[in-house]
This record gives structure tokens, sequence and C-alpha cells, in this order.
């Protein structure tokens, strides 16, 4: 692997895009990893050419780049960064200290993919208005989650809790668990 500077990384990122659209895999979405300024993980919108629809370039790119680290590196527990909220003295290092770079800014469950990796930095090319002129509009997801439960557009509720409580007390009870 070799350093890329921020503008390489957007440029492969734009280019993962187009590749996206030009094959017929997905919408016009491409983003790439990097971490100390190398390329770990390339992805782009496959939503299309699986059927699946969490194959987005974040998730994908997150995903290449966790095949290309190796477990041995992400599940690596490290401390708690100085300062962070967190109650865990530590946690798995997952993509730690990377830079994602998106063609588009990331939908919601990217967001949510991206905060889970502990990734630092995300920086995108087109924003939130100009998916949304060609037919991504997210604003109604931001807008539900702010909701209480009770008036969301997805109906959740709490069903069996008693079904759920011996898998997260099995989890407490693991002297070996791995925080992540």
């Amino acid at each position: 692997m070799r350093a890329v500077d921020s503008d390489e990384a957007m440029a492969e990122a734009c280019r993962l895009a187009e590749e996206a659209v030009a094959e017929g895999w997905g919408g016009p979405f491409g983003a790439v990893v990097l971490l100390d300024g190398e390329v770990i993980g390339r992805g782009r919108n496959r939503v299309l050419c699986t059927g699946d629809p969490t194959c987005h370039a974040e998730t994908e790119a997150i995903r290449d780049a966790v095949r290309t680290l190796g477990p041995a590196c992400t599940l690596e527990l490290v401390p708690r960064p100085e300062g962070a909220d967190d109650p865990a003295p530590e946690r798995a290092r997952m993509l730690l200290g990377a830079e994602i770079y998106a063609s588009g800014a990331p939908c919601p469950m990217c967001m949510s993919a991206i905060y889970w990796a502990r990734i630092a930095t995300i920086r995108y090319a087109n924003d939130w208005a100009d998916a949304r002129a060609v037919g991504f509009d997210d604003q109604h997801q931001y807008d539900d989650f702010a909701r209480p439960l009770d008036r969301r557009r997805v109906r959740i509720e709490r069903f069996r809790p008693d079904l759920g409580a011996p898998a997260l007390a099995a989890w407490a009870a693991r002297p070996d668990r791995h925080p992540y």
C-alpha cells in the first residue's frame, strides 16, 4: 500500500461511485477508508446487484477495511480515549483513527456503522441536497428518529423481555467478554 492524500482519496471514492452507476450495481455512491494515509478499504453502492439494502458504499468500505486489517487488529483492546464518555475502560480498536471519504454525505445507517467502527473523520463530496436532487432523500429518517417511539413511522414496541434477558445475563456473567 502507498500513502495517498485527501484529493486522491476523494477522487477514488468518486470513481467508485461512477463505477457503481456504470455497472448498474447501485446508486451513485463510493467510499474509501484510510488509516495512516493508506487506503485500507473500498466500497461502492451494490444494492441493485445484491438486493441487499445494507450494501451502501460506506458499509462496504468498512467491511473491506476490516477484512484488510483482520480481527487480530480490529478486536485488539485499547484504552478508552481520554475525555471519552464511554464507561468501559477499554474497547476493541475497530477502525479507531481512520478516515472515510465518501462521494455523498452518509445516510443514517452508514453514520451508525461509522460510529460503531470508531472512524474519526468523515469527508464527503456531495451533500444531502445534492443526493435529494437525484432521488435519494433520507431526511424523513432523521425526522423520524427525533420522534418518541410511539410516534415513529415504523412500529416499534418492546415485546417479551423475559425471553431476551437470559442472553444479556449470559453476556454480563461472562468473565472474558470482549467490549466492542
